[in-house]
């Protein structure tokens, strides 16, 4: 996997966050609902100790609902409210606000008594990228370019944006990006675009797709590609080996071919990539709570 590393820059901006944490009375981290560990920061954790958290399981309109409420369980049992979203049509970003107050009543009444009325919540956004983060902040804040004004502490440059009388938030800035530290987590946030398709070949990932995808909906496979049976899985056989049989069974189907008859397996997979992509298929969610307890 070609990606490269650069561990000052990745220094850098995890001192800035924990740095920032003392200006911030909650954090709000952006997750992807379809791969929910894949495209979390290890590192956010231990970073955000301490602060309350509102994890927003964004793309929920493209994931499986079932597995929306698993991961909204699986969070809040971990002690954090949960918004599920999809920022790009902004549906459940009205209830972000609201969801805040909710979270930090007990903190907001503290406030008031010691006569800080009208003191609004200052909260941190963070999410690695192509989480979606900066389309959700746009629609929070009615694309509102304006900062909310200086804070104390914080050194010019950081983007505070005004969402209304009760809530600011602060747009972290620099890159997060999870460890790569197996082949699946790369994968999966290739699955979904997240980066680009050349970390591997694309045949080699439209095999990995296709083994998960027979793996975990079987009847939406079978259905999104009129098959009438997946291929029963030889013993011993790997998932690029068993993904290529696919490959090969649903390009059968739609009739791809190239010269001297074979089947068209590279187009099939580039195919398999942007209908999975495009909710062609249905909704499905990669990862379950208990992949999350593993890492």
């Amino acid at each position: 996997m070609n990606i490269q590393w650069y561990p000052g820059h990745m220094t850098k901006t995890r001192r800035q966050i924990e740095a920032d944490l003392k200006n911030v009375d909650m954090v709000v981290e952006i997750i992807d609902a379809r791969i929910p560990v894949s495209s979390r920061n290890p590192d956010i954790d231990a970073i955000c100790a301490g602060k309350p958290r509102l994890i927003v399981l964004n793309r929920a309109d493209q994931a499986d609902p079932a597995m929306n409420r698993r991961w909204a369980a699986f969070f809040k049992a971990q002690g954090h409210a949960v918004l599920e979203t999809d920022a790009k049509t902004g549906k459940g970003v009205n209830q972000f606000s609201p969801l805040i107050q909710e979270a930090l009543k007990e903190q907001i009444a503290r406030w008031r008594e010691k006569g800080q009325v009208g003191r609004p919540v200052r909260a941190m956004v963070v999410g690695v990228p192509n989480v979606g983060k900066s389309t959700f902040i746009n629609k929070v804040a009615r694309k509102k370019s304006a900062l909310a004004g200086d804070r104390p502490g914080v050194t010019r440059g950081k983007q505070w944006v005004n969402v209304d009388q009760s809530l600011d938030l602060l747009d972290t800035p620099g890159i997060l990006w999870p460890k790569f530290e197996d082949v699946t987590t790369g994968m999966h946030l290739a699955f979904t675009g997240a980066v680009k398709d050349d970390i591997m070949d694309v045949e080699t990932l439209g095999c990995h797709l296709m083994t998960l995808m027979s793996q975990r909906y079987p009847e939406a496979l079978k259905a999104g590609y009129k098959l009438a049976a997946l291929p029963e899985r030889e013993e011993e056989e790997n998932d690029v080996a068993y993904g290529y049989r696919l490959l090969e069974a649903c390009a059968q189907k739609r009739g791809m071919r190239i010269s001297g008859g074979e089947f068209d397996t590279e187009r099939m997979a580039r195919v398999l990539l942007d209908e999975y992509r495009g909710g062609k298929l249905g909704r499905f969610t990669l990862e379950a709570p208990a992949e999350a307890d593993q890492t």
